[in-house]
Parts: C-alpha cells; sequence; structure tokens
C-alpha cells in the first residue's frame, strides 16, 4: 500500500472523520477498483469555467474532498482536506488534426487504467480533451475510485453539476418509476399466485446462493478466449465503444414485451456468440486446417458475467439532494450487489431468440433476493472471504 504523505486536514477533523463502509473497503481489495466515465461535448472545454463549477458542485460533497488515511489497526477512513483542482484538472496539449481523434480518445480512456490515482489526494480526477471526434467536439474523461460510490450516486450527482437549456437556474428533472396500487380484493387466486411467487423467490434465493458459494471454491467458467487472467496488471485492456439509437431499443422492446436491460443482455449474447464462433474457427484453421465452418463454438459453453445490481428500496436515479438526506431511502454510497448473471452462448438463425432467452434470464434474475443476499455477505463477511470473492470473479 503506498504510504500516505503529509496532509492538511479540516479543524473539524474529530467530527467529520468517519470509517468506510464494508462494500467500499471491497474495492481497495485486492486491487483499486475505478469508475471510468466519458462524457461528449457540443463545444470546447473552457478549463478555468470548468474549474470554476467544479469548485461549486462537486467539492461541496465531503467524500470528493476527502482523504483515504489508514489508521494503525487497518481501518480506513475518510478524513477531510482542502483540494488543489490542479492536481484533479488535467489538460493536456494535443494535436487538432490527428490522424485518428476516436482512438486516441479510446487509447487514452484505456491508459488511464494502468496508473492509480495518488493517495495522497481526494481519489478523482478529470481530463479534459478538447479534440474533436466523430460524436463530440470535445471529451471530458472522469477517474472516481469507486469507494466514493457506485453508478447510481454518480449519475445523480452529476445531473447535479448540470442545468436545463430552457431554465438556466434550474436542475434537470430526475423522470419518477409509476408504481401501480396493489388491489385488496384478489381474491382466493390471487393468494395463491401471491403464495406460489413467495415458495419461487424462496426457491431462488437458494439456488443462486448454493451457486455463488460454489463459484467461489470450486465452480469455474469455460476456458475461453474471454476468460480473464491474474495478474491483474498484466492485462492488456482498452475501451472501445459504440453509439446506438435508445429509440430503436426501446421499439425492440416494446415489441417484444421486454425490457430495455434485456434487449442490451441479447444484444451482449449476440457479439459474444459471433466473436467467440469466429476464434475457435482461426483456431482449427490454424491447428487443424479445417475449412470455414458455420458453427465451430463447443457445447455447454459456461459464461457468467458479475453483474453489479442496485439495492437500494428506491429504484432509478434520484435528485442529489435527496440522496444526501439521512433518512432516505436513495441513500449515497455503494448501495450495490453483485448477481451472476450466465450469458447463453450460441448461434441462432433469427437473431430475436437472442432477446428472448435473455427476458427468460432476465424474469429469473428478478424472482430471486440473490443481490440482497450478496450484499449482506460483502458488509458482515471477514476479510479473508472478500479477498476470495474477488479473485473467483476475476477468475
Amino acid at each position: 500500500m503506498e504510504r500516505l504523505r503529509a496532509i492538511r486536514v479540516s479543524k473539524d477533523d474529530s467530527e467529520d472523520s468517519q470509517p468506510l463502509s464494508p462494500v467500499a473497503r471491497v474495492f481497495h481489495q485486492p486491487h483499486n477498483v475505478y469508475i471510468i466515465i466519458m462524457m461528449g461535448f457540443k463545444t470546447p472545454i473552457n478549463p478555468l469555467s470548468f474549474k470554476f463549477s467544479l469548485r461549486h458542485s462537486l467539492l461541496k460533497h465531503p467524500r470528493f474532498s476527502s482523504l483515504h488515511v489508514v489508521e494503525k489497526d487497518g481501518e480506513m477512513r475518510w478524513v477531510r482536506t482542502e483540494v488543489n483542482l490542479d492536481n484533479h484538472v488535467r489538460v493536456p496539449v494535443l494535436d487538432p488534426k490527428m490522424e485518428s481523434p476516436d482512438k486516441f480518445v479510446e487509447d487514452y480512456a484505456s491508459n488511464l487504467t494502468k496508473t492509480p490515482i495518488s493517495k495522497s489526494i481526494p481519489l478523482w480526477d478529470v481530463h479534459l480533451l478538447n479534440v474533436k471526434t466523430s460524436e463530440a467536439e470535445s471529451t471530458g474523461l472522469f477517474r472516481i475510485h469507486h469507494s466514493l460510490g457506485d453508478g447510481i450516486s454518480l449519475m445523480s450527482l452529476i445531473l447535479s453539476c448540470t442545468r436545463k437549456v430552457s431554465d438556466p437556474e434550474a436542475c434537470p428533472t430526475i423522470p419518477t418509476i409509476k408504481r401501480r396500487n396493489p388491489s385488496n380484493s384478489g381474491g382466493f387466486w390471487e393468494f395463491l399466485l401471491k403464495l406460489w411467487w413467495l415458495v419461487l423467490l424462496c426457491w431462488n434465493t437458494i439456488v443462486d446462493g448454493l451457486i455463488f458459494l460454489g463459484t467461489i471454491f470450486f465452480l469455474e467458467d469455460t476456458k475461453t478466449p474471454l476468460r480473464g487472467s491474474l495478474p491483474l496488471e498484466a492485462t492488456q485492456r482498452r475501451f472501445v465503444h459504440r453509439t446506438i439509437s435508445l429509440n430503436d431499443v426501446k421499439f425492440l422492446k416494446n415489441v417484444m414485451g421486454t425490457t430495455i436491460n434485456d434487449v442490451m443482455v441479447a444484444i451482449t449474447q449476440a457479439g459474444l456468440s459471433s466473436y467467440l464462433n469466429r476464434k475457435y474457427d482461426d483456431d482449427k484453421k490454424d491447428n487443424k486446417g479445417a475449412e470455414e465452418n458455420n458453427n465451430n463454438l463447443p457445447n455447454n459453453i459456461r459464461l457468467r458475467a458479475a453483474l453489479m445490481v442496485n439495492v437500494r428500496p428506491s429504484a432509478g436515479i434520484q435528485a442529489f439532494d435527496d440522496m444526501m438526506k439521512r433518512d432516505s431511502e436513495a441513500r449515497w454510497g455503494n448501495q450495490i450487489a453483485c448477481v451472476l448473471l450466465p450469458f447463453t452462448i450460441a448461434l441462432h438463425d433469427d437473431p430475436l431468440d437472442y432477446v428472448r432467452n435473455a427476458k427468460v434470464v432476465g424474469d429469473r434474475k428478478k424472482a430471486t433476493l440473490e443481490a440482497k443476499l450478496n450484499y449482506l455477505v460483502a458488509i458482515f463477511s471477514p476479510k479473508y472471504f472478500i479477498d476470495k470473492v474477488n479473485f473467483s470473479l476475476i477468475q
């Protein structure tokens, strides 16, 4: 662990110093975990204006002006400090006529994963790239240590830093999720349906809990070109992105009666299946000189993703002020847990079969308490157990 330098802390340090939550400590073990956010802008970024906005928005949040201090007993605490924005906002000098701006931005984002942020300052920084790409006039890259908050928290914070085009003084409106009012006139058959749902929920939770334990100790995924390897430092990473139409995704979601998440999982499964089929075809040609085959996938490939889900009682993105209230259901922090999402690796003649398979898996994962169970494990389990969970998920 990097040795901390001398720091300047606020006078009310004793009152403000708080220990890191168990979930926040997980993101320090065994390796530091960062969130990379890529944002495109319609105009070039003015660094001075950007810093001014950060001082009156981001820095007001205590987590972004606090250090991780390790005490003698090994406990990590938040300690407030004075923030010098020059240590956090980086503006590299770039060639506006570079050959491939899109690839440059992807490479720049990838390189951010290779170097950690110094522990002598709050663990976040922003990189302003004033270069025109195919999708934006400039790009901002945010690198934030995961212990500061999860995706829901950070999206709420970033939205609070923006303003409406129609009203420069007003924050964006957060859409609310409409819930149906439960009816009390269900009768006997509705009671049986609720009872069956409860039995199914308990059964799925037990099965998923056992599978998660099995994954920790012995149940591994099939060795494929997609499987990760240790040590993590030796692994080359790249950020490659493609923009797709949200309207197209919504259209498919409405036609198939699924969710946006189901459609995105289906797209991922189709892409991974096509990629693996091509990789296995290349291996056959290299090793045996076999002719090209339409389906080169091995049977019964076990491929799973560690999917992080929100476990807050209040779903969706909430207003930042609401998240900072002590009694709010949508609390700030890392209110997330891991579920194991199995991917169906296969080639289908009908592309909609990927959506149908994703819907089956999605509905199955909604009828389980796996996420909340794993969240409790992360909070109450000993340190060695957390390390073993992290190691197993990487494998």
